[in-house]
């Protein structure tokens, strides 16, 4: 029973490493929107069956780094314009929304989270690592939804976070600003919850999620 037990494991932590490396390159732009994902090539390469490698897929089609067209494969996941525009005029108000209702009343265990999250992305943009960048971006903004106590917050932020991760991580991997600074503008928002003025944290969340610089 032991035995039979283990042997699935090492199945599920061999589709993991797969999973780390194929998102690495996407991240990275080696693997480019629209590139077809070939599972069997995949497989050659990494000298893993099939299977991991089709586990692999699944797990970033769900994420929305690339979609599945049947009968066609898999692809890494391309954002038109009209695409990305839109999921961003959704994301100001649910942004905005959660940064008012937090400033209201900030929580220190949120505020701490939130802190976690600022110094992780400190410490990838010093390491250059875009993909533990982005995670804890994403994670920054899950947690202020959460954080808001409205239920229906953090369900649509679900629903959008893998479109969101498509368009933070596919549409711009070799994003050239200075991620040190971009890791300061979450330290900003932080600041602008920890203000306590809701209308300072709204305004400021808002310019965020429009891709404007928050000012202090």
């Amino acid at each position: 029973m032991a035995s039979t037990i283990g042997q699935p494991l090492t199945r599920v932590l061999l589709s993991d490493q797969v999973y780390a490396r194929v998102r690495g390159l996407i991240i990275s732009g080696e693997l480019k929107p629209g590139e077809r994902l070939v599972e069997s090539e995949i497989a050659r390469q990494l000298a893993v069956s099939q299977a991991p490698v089709r586990e692999a897929v699944k797990r970033l089609v769900h994420e929305g780094l690339a979609h599945h067209i049947p009968r066609r494969g898999s692809f890494v996941a391309a954002v038109s314009q009209d695409d990305a525009d839109a999921a961003r005029a959704v994301r100001v108000v649910i942004e905005e929304l959660a940064a008012r209702t937090v400033a209201t009343r900030p929580s220190a265990t949120a505020m701490t989270q939130l802190q976690v999250q600022v110094e992780l992305m400190r410490e990838a943009a010093r390491g250059g690592d875009v993909g533990r960048f982005r995670d804890a971006d994403i994670t920054f903004h899950r947690i202020v939804c959460e954080a808001s106590g409205n239920p229906f917050l953090p369900k649509v932020w679900a629903v959008m976070e893998p479109s969101l991760r498509a368009l933070r991580v596919v549409s711009d991997p070799l994003f050239t600003g200075d991620w040190g600074e971009m890791a300061e503008q979450h330290a900003s928002l932080l600041r602008a919850l920890e203000s306590t003025d809701a209308q300072l944290a709204a305004e400021t969340f808002a310019a965020h999620a429009r891709g404007e610089i928050p000012v202090d």
